[in-house]
């Protein structure tokens, strides 16, 4: 029986807090396998690949683990499934030594990852009144990316610290892969020891309300924070799709946008994918590529709530536009840079870009969208932004491989500038129209 809510609401986040511990380890991971990938000669095409199967690999692992967990109707295997997993990768990783072992490796924890995530979106609400969801999603959301933040920084630090304590660049990385993995292990404890009782949520009930999210008073901040995080928003994406022509429920200028979003997000990959590969061609130690992306990544988090608040006063395709430009002036200039200031300072910059297009984004499919299909439109956005990232990724490895990094990121530009100009010239008529 599922109730709408009840009184032994698990309002207890200690369980909650475990979960972004083994994140923490995920989040040290992301930037930590590649770079061990590096030491054991693997290159940029390898690195590349790495990402790109890492992210489709996450979208299978969520769809089967949702739907076994929603048949079965109990969520803690599933998480500690995640757990342990995570566990499991990290620790065998060190003992590793073909780079291609390490991409089936990656693609596994991803797989782990992304397939605890739906069940995790479920957990969160269950015992908890429907008005106070969003609230509770978003508070799982931002423990998430305060746990990879942390790992990021446990990354930078070890990395800095390690060379005066006797260690060699490689023997560094396989005692933090350890250390991460015994943080998995630790949280996987917690994780037992806390986790709660609780009501059950169909994914049929949660469903119905992701698709009601855009319906109601919101500012693209809110939406960005309100949908479930990282690769899950492509399971609950591909969940809410129905059935029918994409071109008679949306229209012209939306399917115009959504192509332009495939673009740019193609964009993105092709710099991102190769960037850890690119970073130690420059002479970049294992501490100062953390750092580097740990600049993004804080570059974008302080900045969505500004950005929402600037939406109130622009036009978002024009925020986005901007945005889109500025991103791909920065991607170029960064295959001149290799002062580690200066690289850091980029970084950080496309990083406050990332969150312009992400939060614009949510606004401009919102508007274009009728109130009929809003929410699958928004949905479907996630969806293709994800697939985008997954091929962008590939190709940006193949292609910083067989070239050079001007050549590479200069792809990367042209692509987020054609799939900018296509998304522009969608929008325009449509807003001049109305």
């Amino acid at each position: 029986m599922n109730l709408p809510f009840a009184t032994d609401t698990p309002t207890d986040d200690r369980w909650l807090r475990a979960w972004a511990v083994g994140y923490a380890a995920v989040g040290g991971a992301s930037v930590l396998l590649p770079l061990y990938a590096l030491s054991l000669d693997g290159g940029a095409f390898l690195v590349g690949l790495m990402a790109s199967t890492a992210a489709f690999a996450g979208v299978p692992g969520a769809i089967l683990w949702g739907r076994i967990a929603g048949k079965a109707g109990r969520r803690r295997p599933f998480v500690l499934f995640a757990l342990i997993a995570t566990a499991a990768v990290l620790l065998v990783s060190p003992r590793l030594r073909s780079p291609i072992a390490l991409v089936a490796a990656n693609a596994a924890l991803w797989f782990a990852v992304t397939a605890a995530s739906p069940v995790l979106n479920l957990i969160v609400v269950e015992g908890v009144e429907q008005s106070a969801w969003d609230g509770r999603i978003a508070r799982l959301n931002a423990l998430q990316g305060w746990g990879w933040l942390a790992g990021l920084v446990v990354g930078t630090v070890w990395t800095a610290a390690a060379p005066r304590l006797g260690y060699t660049a490689v023997s560094a990385q396989r005692t933090l892969l350890t250390g991460l993995g015994l943080l998995a292990v630790a949280a996987t404890l917690l994780f037992v020891h806390f986790y709660p009782d609780a009501t059950h949520v169909s994914e049929k009930r949660f469903l119905r309300r992701y698709r009601s999210l855009s319906r109601e008073s919101w500012r693209g901040d809110r939406f960005l924070r309100g949908i479930p995080y990282g690769p899950s928003r492509m399971y609950w994406a591909l969940r809410s799709l129905r059935s029918g022509r994409l071109s008679e429920r949306f229209g012209r200028p939306l399917l115009g946008y959504f192509a332009g979003t495939a673009l740019f997000s193609a964009g993105f990959a092709v710099f991102w994918g190769p960037m850890p590969a690119h970073l130690t061609d420059i002479g970049f130690g294992d501490g100062v590529v953390f750092l580097c992306f740990l600049a993004n990544t804080l570059g974008s988090t302080v900045c969505y709530d500004p950005v929402g608040r600037l939406m109130e006063r622009y036009a978002a395709m024009r925020l986005q536009a901007g945005a889109l430009i500025a991103r791909a002036v920065l991607f170029v200039g960064t295959a001149f840079l290799a002062v580690e200031l200066l690289v850091g300072s980029a970084l950080a910059a496309i990083g406050v870009t990332w969150a312009v297009v992400a939060v614009t984004t949510t606004g401009i499919v919102a508007r274009l969208a009728s109130e009929r299909v809003r929410g699958e439109a928004l949905g479907l956005v996630v969806a293709i932004t994800g697939i985008g990232g997954g091929v962008g990724n590939a190709v940006g490895g193949a292609v910083a491989a067989a070239t050079n990094p001007l050549t590479t990121f200069g792809l990367a530009a042209v692509t987020v500038l054609v799939g900018g100009a296509v998304a522009a010239a969608a929008v325009v008529p449509a807003r001049n129209a109305a």
